[in-house]
């Protein structure tokens, strides 16, 4: 089978991490794939070629629009500061409308999004963007059904992602669709990153809710927290602990880390859970035991609750380590080394 052809749609102000980061993607698995099965072959076409000037100012090289006709295999717009000229460049929203119809999928990152919706693509179909933004794209394209939670969602062939960085997992679950989730995987832990998210989780990580506060009792009682998690920790003795009455704890401490007290803690032990279940081989109960659930049936909820998997489920997926402590590989590298 040839490569899967994948077309970027380059513009001046796009931001280059809405490229680069899918893209990366898609060369790491032709490096992981070489020599045992098709990959992919990168284009970049613009109205603004041949050199494209990103937000941040790394040039790209781009071929004009017309040498992207031809069947595409997938289509990927990104979005950019300079969304609201692109957005006027009816041009551009042309060709990306016409191309969609010779594509197999369409893929956005943030912004991205509004250049589909304003070919008409989107219209009757449910999406994502940035989460800054999902109030002026429902409200400027009545016919689509935002979504401001998911970092990505996928309805038909058309897929959109939330801000910037979420369209690495855009293109990690395109990866898997297209080679499994052994490469996807593979994919991610060469790239670093912190773990292979699902479309279905929040825009709003534990870590970036979890922000330290600014008055010295609350970020001591986050602290303390963290230190005991195995505990109980009703929000009452915590409070105590913090020198401040209940309620006026509960205030201040939503209005400083954003979530309320039992929510943050929940979120901390869950986290504790996912590293855990990524980096040891304890047994489920065990863990909830270690993170401060009551029962194995509380820890099941909660964790269901924030990925949308069992946490069985997300430790086949993702456990990183052998009980020996080294990283485990899946097969796809021995294949590429034989």
């Amino acid at each position: 089978m040839s490569q899967r052809r994948v077309v970027v749609v380059v513009y001046s102000g796009a931001q280059a991490l809405d490229i680069s980061g899918p893209i990366e993607v898609f060369d790491t698995v032709n490096r992981q794939l070489a020599g045992v099965g098709t990959g992919y072959r990168i284009e970049f076409v613009s109205a603004d070629a041949p050199l494209v000037r990103t937000s941040s100012g790394m040039v790209i090289e781009a071929e004009p629009l017309d040498t992207g006709d031809g069947p595409i295999d997938t289509l990927l717009v990104p979005g950019g500061w300079s969304l609201k000229e692109a957005l006027g460049n009816r041009e551009l929203v042309s060709w990306i409308g016409k191309a969609a119809d010779r594509s197999r999928r369409v893929a956005s990152v943030c912004g991205g999004a509004f250049l589909l919706a304003e070919a008409g693509l989107l219209r009757g179909r449910r999406a994502t963007t940035h989460w800054a933004f999902c109030e002026e794209m429902a409200r400027r394209y009545p016919d689509v059904t935002v979504d401001p939670e998911p970092i990505f969602v996928w309805d038909g062939r058309f897929v959109t992602s939330a801000g910037v960085a979420t369209g690495i997992d855009m293109a990690l679950a395109l990866v898997e669709a297209d080679h499994g989730a052994a490469a996807a995987l593979e994919t991610a832990r060469f790239l670093v990153l912190f773990f292979k998210r699902n479309g279905g989780q929040s825009q709003f990580s534990s870590i970036l809710e979890a922000q330290l506060a600014d008055r010295p009792p609350v970020r001591a009682a986050q602290e303390w927290i963290l230190q005991h998690l195995e505990q109980p920790l009703p929000v009452p003795e915590i409070a105590e602990r913090a020198n401040m009455s209940l309620r006026n704890f509960a205030r201040v401490f939503r209005r400083e880390v954003g979530v309320p007290p039992g929510q943050y803690i929940e979120q901390m032990r869950i986290s504790q859970a996912r590293k855990l279940l990524e980096t040891t081989d304890l047994p489920v109960g065990q863990i909830a035991r270690c993170c401060g659930f009551p029962a194995p049936e509380t820890f099941f909820r909660s964790f269901g609750r924030a990925f949308e998997v069992t946490p069985n489920e997300y430790r086949r997926r993702f456990q990183a380590i052998s009980p020996s402590g080294l990283i485990v590989l899946p097969d796809l590298a021995e294949r590429s080394s034989t």
